[in-house]
């Protein structure tokens, strides 16, 4: 596989090169979201099924009977259970970021992977892409907290930052300073790409489930057809969130690769390495 030109890109051809990416690599990309999202439609639905009684008492007091919820001693290890849930997916969307933002960088080499070796890649990253989860989430919340603008203005010049941890290895701390660094002057930009994915993925939701949704109000008091369109309902959006999710973090990638070869002349170097690898060896991973 070739490896991708290497050259400054306008908004358009970002979105462009991003795009094609996805195009070119569906399965891989959505076999790659599809693996969080699985997770997460599996505990949703289990928790639809957990609180059936809830709905039947609902049900049941809007028909005039006494509601029999259930007891709050069973609602804690419920809520137990939940919250290691809760943790475990994040561990795992994490994952896929980074297995993502991976897969980009192999085909940036010309190098060809798969859902396995992407994780693989991601998977000794895992601490540090938590940590940058939790330091940019604090920065932002101290910009919101302070005005909104600098909020935003934080998230978008952080956004290079898991691409930072994953490609050059650098400690959560590092990743952020770093992505600061590089995202100087393109905020603009990191903010359209947030926008646009924001968007497609809305959109796409509404597409999956807005159907479902008004099933789901016109059963009414058909406890168990509601219950039922509710699932579907949850089915659709983890459908939009696997098509969609893949193309944020794709876009953050090229974004990455392109503020390199502004700040860094990121493609002279590849062309230098390129030149003086040998031939049998292949392109060397200048990456990092």
């Amino acid at each position: 596989m070739a490896t991708l030109d290497l050259r400054p890109l306008s908004l358009g051809e970002i979105l462009d090169r991003s795009f094609a990416l996805y195009r070119q690599h569906f399965l891989l990309f959505v076999g790659i979201a599809a693996i969080p999202q699985i997770l997460v439609l599996a505990f949703t639905l289990a928790m639809l099924g957990t609180f059936v009684p809830f709905f039947a008492a609902v049900a049941a007091a809007r028909g005039g009977a006494a509601p029999e919820l259930p007891p709050m001693a069973a609602l804690g290890p419920i809520l137990g259970i939940g919250f290691v849930a809760f943790i475990v997916l994040v561990v795992i969307g994490l994952l896929a970021q980074g297995a993502t933002v991976s897969a980009v960088a192999d085909f940036y080499l010309g190098r060809t992977t798969t859902i396995r070796d992407s994780f693989r890649k991601a998977r000794g990253k895992v601490l540090t892409l938590f940590g940058v989860g939790i330091l940019s989430g604090l920065a932002a919340a101290v910009g919101f907290i302070l005005l909104i603008f600098p909020g935003f203005y934080i998230i978008c010049r952080l956004l290079a930052a898991v691409p930072v941890a994953i490609v050059e290895n650098q400690g959560s701390s590092a990743a952020l300073q770093r992505s600061f660094a590089l995202s100087k002057g393109k905020a603009g930009r990191a903010f359209l790409i947030l926008l646009l994915y924001v968007m497609i993925l809305y959109a796409a939701i509404l597409l999956f489930t807005m159907p479902l949704n008004i099933l789901a109000a016109v059963a009414g008091r058909n406890t168990s057809m509601a219950l039922f369109s509710l699932a579907l309902s949850q089915i659709g959006s983890s459908v939009a969130s696997v098509v969609v999710t893949p193309i944020l973090m794709i876009c953050v990638s090229v974004f990455y690769f392109d503020l390199r070869v502004r700040r860094e002349a990121f493609d002279l170097q590849m062309m230098l390495h390129a030149a003086a690898a040998p031939a049998a060896g292949g392109t060397a991973d200048v990456l990092s």
